[in-house]
């Protein structure tokens, strides 16, 4: 069974802790140098992400957003668990749970920015009670 009950759960805590991501100036002012705009396709449910770091913008929803450079594809617990810190994008990608398209070199560069979000992402779901959320494997 998925995590999320629907694409508005999605958007809600993997969109949650992006937005959480723009409200911290520094973090933004270090994404911006890095020019990228991430595309995240989810399934299970379908949702979509888009993240303009260059402009600090997200935008939820197929064809929303500017054209990205990179583009990750994979489950929605997938991104769960990638901000639980249970999952580590370059084995996910070497191991086929997350598929990608464009320069993933340059997305690797902010990577390391992200482990930063771990801890309030897990604040999120537990403020919100969702220990299935933060149970999973």
């Amino acid at each position: 069974m998925a995590a999320f009950e629907n694409e508005a759960e999605v958007y809600e805590y993997l969109g949650g802790v992006f937005r959480m991501g723009m409200e911290d100036a520094d973090l933004v002012e270090r994404l911006k140098p890095s020019g990228v705009v991430l595309r995240i396709t989810y399934t299970e449910p379908d949702a979509v992400l888009t993240v303009d770091m260059p402009n600090s913008a997200i935008f939820e929803g197929a064809g929303q957003g500017p054209q990205p450079d990179v583009e990750l594809f994979m489950t929605a617990d997938t991104g769960n668990r990638f901000w639980l810190g249970r999952v580590v994008l370059p084995v996910a990608l070497a191991k086929g749970q997350v598929r990608a398209k464009g320069p993933v070199a340059k997305l690797l560069t902010v990577l390391p920015l992200a482990k930063g979000l771990f801890g309030p992402y897990r604040a999120s779901l537990e403020a919100k009670d969702r220990t299935d959320l933060l149970d999973a494997a």
